[in-house]
């Protein structure tokens, strides 16, 4: 017979085995399905107005890819010089991975079986459903709101937001939507409801105070 004080013990574990599994799948955090509320009415026209969205189960990079991430993928694609490997810069392997075009970033996560976050994906895994104006993600992602901006999949277009109006598939028109702050944006342009773009010749470009992170809406469980 199992004393008391054991016997409770392997209760307890056997209940906390049950619980479901914590929601990161390799570096991927889940924001559930559900509604939030998205832009503002006080600030810059085009984050207006505060309105509600939905957002089906995505999953999205706890942190921004990295230098490393970005050089494995170069090696594996052959996407570098000749018979040169694309290494990361020494101390800077764990940085955000910057001067990367909207192209690349988007090829990065494809190849990883992934795919940009929408703009809406974004700002829900930044805010949360309580209408944060700025701080932690309520998901466990990290640094969305700092260092550098981040790409999107989406084409900006006037709020209120509608995935289902084209915005969500770029042909060549139209601007790409970044979002988040970079290191160098004033303190006033602090928000996690604000929106910069690129145009088709600016997403082709490299940009020092631009990262991005991938995201999917696969259902990859526990693993």
């Amino acid at each position: 017979m199992i004393p008391m004080r054991p016997r409770i013990a392997l209760l307890l574990a056997a209940a906390l085995a049950a619980l479901p599994a914590p929601a990161g799948a390799d570096g991927l955090m889940l924001v559930q399905a559900g509604a939030f509320w998205m832009g503002r009415d006080d600030g810059p026209p085009d984050e207006a107005p505060l309105h509600r969205v939905y957002v089906r189960d995505f999953w999205i990079d706890r942190q921004k890819v990295t230098n490393a991430e970005f050089a494995l993928f170069l090696n594996a694609t052959g996407l570098r010089p000749p018979g040169a490997a694309r290494r990361a810069d020494p101390g800077f392997e764990a940085h955000p991975a910057v001067d990367v075009s909207w192209f690349g970033a988007r090829d990065y996560c494809a190849w990883k079986g992934r795919r940009l976050p929408t703009e809406a994906e974004w700002e829900k895994a930044a805010r949360g459903d309580d209408r944060r104006p700025s701080g932690g993600s309520a998901y466990g992602v990290l640094d969305l709101f700092g260092d550098v901006r981040e790409w999107t999949a989406t084409i900006l277009r006037p709020y209120p937001y509608n995935p289902g109006d084209g915005r969500e598939r770029f042909d060549g028109d139209g601007s790409l939507v970044v979002r988040g702050a970079s290191r160098d944006d004033p303190v006033a342009a602090l928000s996690v409801t604000r929106r910069r773009s690129y145009d088709r010749r600016g997403a082709a470009a490299g940009h020092r105070d631009v990262g991005f992170r991938c995201a999917t809406s696969e259902d990859l469980g526990g693993r």
